[in-house]
């Protein structure tokens, strides 16, 4: 029997509430780099759960699909592996936290709460369907790590600024390389399910060099904000925290081509993780 503290790690670790936190931070980055002046802070607030909720949920019910995948690749990291937690309370508590994500966004706007619901559908379609087909379901993860820019200019203004349409697209290309070099990771497990990744259909090496190319291709449009958008031109404190987040992919970009074994992946998705925070940081910076 669980105590109190090893139940709310385990809840912590099923919904991935450090990824939650990151995307609803996205969602707010997203209200500031097409408003800075934006000031309705309830529907800032409504933003940031919808994405902590909804991720949630996404994430919850997608250990409960993963299960035998999970324990094929002793993700130990994972409490239903571990038995900290029962598919049945994984499956109660992601369906939970759906209509809580899609209340808040309804608090926001109709528009918003539209987006919000088209994700999660194709989020379930996900899990349940379209993971198996590999390089679609990278780019299904890939927009979920673009979408909260997204839906934070929708949330400013029902539409969908340019500044948060460049900010998303940096997101999705490295997002993309992230999912492509999971599959490096996941490609004994994703065999259960006949995931067909990169990894499995075209070798380890294919999928690694792929992962570099999208790292690098989110580095090289990195600098536009500075060339085209007018609040970010010439500016260092956009310049600053973007350029240690270009290092730091050049690096996973580089050290994933010669060393891709399955063993060192999370230590590159880690790096990711961080380099993308950084990015975060500076488009945030950048729109004051």
């Amino acid at each position: 029997m669980p105590t109190s503290k090893q139940f709310l790690k385990a809840l912590w670790e099923l919904f991935r509430l450090e990824h939650g936190l990151m995307y609803g931070f996205g969602v707010v980055i997203g209200v500031y780099v097409s408003n800075p002046h934006f000031t309705d802070f309830s529907k800032v607030l409504f933003g940031y759960l919808t994405a902590v909720f909804l991720q949630a949920s996404a994430f919850a019910l997608n250990d409960y699909s993963d299960y035998e995948v999970d324990v094929a690749n002793n993700r130990l990291d994972r409490p239903l592996v571990r038995g900290d937690l029962s598919r049945d309370a994984a499956l109660k508590s992601g369906l939970l936290m759906m209509p809580l994500g899609f209340t808040a966004a309804g608090l926001i706007s109709p528009l918003a709460l539209l987006f919000a619901v088209v994700v999660t559908i194709i989020g379930y379609s996900y899990n349940i369907k379209l993971k198996e087909y590999g390089f679609a379901g990278n780019v299904y993860i890939a927009f979920t790590m673009a979408a909260p820019f997204l839906f934070g200019s929708i949330v400013v203004s029902d539409r969908i600024t340019e500044s948060a349409v460049l900010l998303s697209s940096m997101a999705f290309l490295s997002g993309l390389g992230r999912e492509v070099m999971k599959g490096i990771e996941d490609v004994e497990g994703d065999a259960l399910r006949n995931v067909r990744s990169i990894a499995r259909v075209m070798g380890l090496r294919v999928a690694a060099l792929i992962s570099a190319l999208l790292y690098a291709a989110a580095v090289l449009i990195s600098p536009l904000p500075l060339l085209v958008l007018e609040e970010y031109m010439t500016d260092i404190k956009y310049a600053i925290p973007v350029v240690i987040t270009d290092v730091m992919l050049l690096y996973v970009a580089v050290m994933v081509v010669r060393k891709y074994e399955k063993e060192l992946i999370p230590k590159y998705r880690k790096l990711t993780l961080i380099a993308m925070s950084f990015g975060l940081i500076g488009f945030l910076a950048g729109a004051f």
